[in-house]
């Protein structure tokens, strides 16, 4: 269906366009598919900084949410916003292709200035804040706000994408009707099941058909589904409040070392789907919200990244 504004889903650094979650399109020389044409550039939409940064703050509930790094505007550039580039991680190299589309700001998943960081401004630091700041390139960044949100967030996305079916809170909890069942720290655990698969082989499977990347296997591919557990990203660390809340399939992002251990002595199958591949689609619903509300450009830029 093509949408009433104007989301571009742009180049890789690898010149791959990203038209839905099981294909790729192989492209050369151009920008991505263009899905509505924008007016002439004196009539295209804008959306000022502040009001792009309160709209975000308020829909992603910032305020409610602990996490060890700001959240929202973390680099100010142009008070007008008309072109966004879309990506999960604000690096260099997605600053450069904002850079050379013109972009009035970036939006990303990982963002700048984490509490464990070095605070001078140097190296890899100091390039990318210069390229933000002498294009006046504004760089909104939204971790755990993203990751928590139940329709545009990053953990509803991989569900979407993966066709998981998220359990529900009970309808007594008139708080939350319709909410997903989460479990684990800020409630980034989310629960629910795999329908239409039989084997902890055929998730595997379809994570690898669905994300195009294979992922990490621990555990029996024969065992049967039942309930599944799910966290994008560094997420490993999770694995024991998933085993809590009675796992058979956990799946995550990131594996470390002692995640082996976990998953044979649980008996809890773990799929390593990747930190990249299980945060492409968040970042990618949040822009689109994003154009469908101001109607501005949005540029979804993907590029790879194999952890």
């Amino acid at each position: 269906m093509l949408l009433p504004v104007a989301i571009l889903f742009g180049l890789s650094a690898q010149e791959t366009v990203m038209t839905s979650p099981t294909s790729r399109i192989t492209s050369a020389g151009n920008a991505g598919t263009l899905l509505a044409t924008p007016g002439p550039a004196d009539t295209t939409p804008m959306v000022t900084r502040h009001e792009l940064d309160a709209w975000l703050a308020r829909e992603l509930q910032v305020h409610r949410i602990r996490d060890y790094c700001p959240n929202g505007l973390q680099v100010e550039g142009r008070a007008e916003i008309r072109r966004v580039i879309a990506g999960v991680t604000a690096s260099e190299a997605l600053l450069q292709e904002a850079v050379r589309m013109g972009a009035d700001a970036v939006l990303v998943h990982h963002g700048w200035f984490w509490k464990s960081d070095d605070v001078r401004v140097i190296g890899t630091r100091r390039r990318r804040l210069k390229l933000a700041l002498s294009n006046d390139i504004n760089v909104f960044a939204y971790h755990l706000p993203l990751d928590l949100h139940p329709r545009w967030g990053n953990n509803a996305q991989l569900a979407r994408v993966l066709g998981l079916a998220p359990d529900l809170l009970p309808d007594d909890d008139a708080s939350k009707p319709g909410q997903p069942l989460t479990a684990g720290p800020e409630g980034l655990l989310w629960i629910g099941r795999a329908p239409g698969l039989s084997t902890v082989g055929e998730l595997a499977e379809r994570v690898a058909q669905r994300l195009q990347r294979e992922p990490l296997v621990i555990g029996d591919r024969d065992a049967p589904v039942g309930r599944v557990v799910w966290c994008t990203g560094a997420a490993q660390n999770m694995m024991e409040d998933a085993v809590a809340v009675g796992a058979t399939v956990y799946i995550t992002g990131e594996a470390s070392e002692q995640t082996t251990h976990m998953a044979r002595e649980t008996g809890v199958a773990f799929i390593g789907a990747g930190h990249h591949a299980t945060e492409r689609y968040g970042v990618q619903a949040l822009g689109e919200a994003v154009a469908r509300q101001f109607g501005v450009e949005v540029r979804f830029i993907d590029i790879d990244n194999p952890v």
